[in-house]
């Protein structure tokens, strides 16, 4: 099949970066199909570093406190929310409630939990944790070896890298060829397509590997932050203190008064009966 086949106005100058030009005599008027996204695309979100840093902010938004997303329904799996009983007399008071308590045809038996109960069970959650602190800072000590070990994972990384970029030059070459030599443009479709199939899988596994390590240097801080912490605390906690709860806490899941569990950052469970 000759050029004068399939004739069109424009061709694509660079499959990666989406660039078109309009033909003015550059090649033989051949329509080249197809456009890919960066070889390199913008760092994945990393919810957990996000949190992370919203929390350093020390942020407080309208209807926002401490507990606000950090305490969870143990039967339908809903966070609870705030709200202030009294609020023009002197019994005012906030309470935190499940916030699907009343919506739905099956509403949450769980309580409301007020916030000195909620500030009890801290306190009696991390003291639990402070008794065994010896042997659980020797146990975060050697996860933090392991999650920290991503060797394998920037090797792979690296592999893959090596790989999108082979595929990125036989792409061009493809698109090159096809406009300096005439050719049936079905074969050239086909070849085009497969490499870049070829392309987007090779890329969905640079993604997945990059959101690992990204993942495990996230997990490692949250870590080491925990760690400090509880090594400082050197005695049990008396009362309720706001640095402890948004460092150790990852969130408290209420079943009943009766069955309270404080989940710590690194994955500790506490039950407080």
């Amino acid at each position: 099949m000759k050029g004068d086949a399939l004739l069109q106005k424009t061709f694509t100058v660079d499959f990666l970066s989406k660039k078109r030009k309009k033909n003015e005599g550059e090649i033989p008027q051949y329509y080249v199909t197809g456009n890919h996204e960066a070889i390199i695309p913008p760092a994945t979100f990393d919810l957990v570093q996000a949190e992370i840093e919203r929390r350093r902010s020390g942020k407080r938004y309208s209807g926002v406190t401490i507990f606000s997303h950090r305490i969870k329904c143990g039967q339908c799996g809903n966070w609870f929310g705030s709200k202030v009983w009294h609020s023009t007399d002197k019994y005012r008071r906030r309470i935190y409630q499940c916030n699907h308590k009343f919506e739905g045809a099956k509403k949450c038996s769980t309580p409301h939990l007020a916030e000195d109960e909620i500030k009890t069970a801290f306190i009696k959650a991390v003291n639990k944790l402070l008794k065994g602190k010896d042997e659980m800072l020797e146990n975060l000590r050697l996860l933090q070896e392991k999650i920290c070990n991503i060797s394998d994972l920037e090797a792979e990384s690296q592999r893959i890298m090596g790989e999108l970029q082979m595929l990125t030059d036989m792409v061009q070459n493809c698109i090159s060829e096809n406009a300096r030599i005439a050719q049936d443009q079905t074969d050239y479709q086909k070849r085009y397509d497969e490499l870049v199939s070829r392309y987007d899988a090779a890329k969905a596994k640079y993604d997945a590997v990059d959101k690992d390590i990204k993942e495990r240097h996230a997990k490692s801080e949250r870590l080491e932050k925990f760690v400090r912490v509880l090594r400082a605390q050197g005695q049990m906690v008396s009362e309720f203190d706001e640095g402890l709860w948004g460092t150790l806490v990852d969130f408290m899941t209420v079943y009943s008064k009766d069955d309270i569990r404080v989940t710590f950052k690194d994955g500790t469970e506490v039950h407080i009966g």
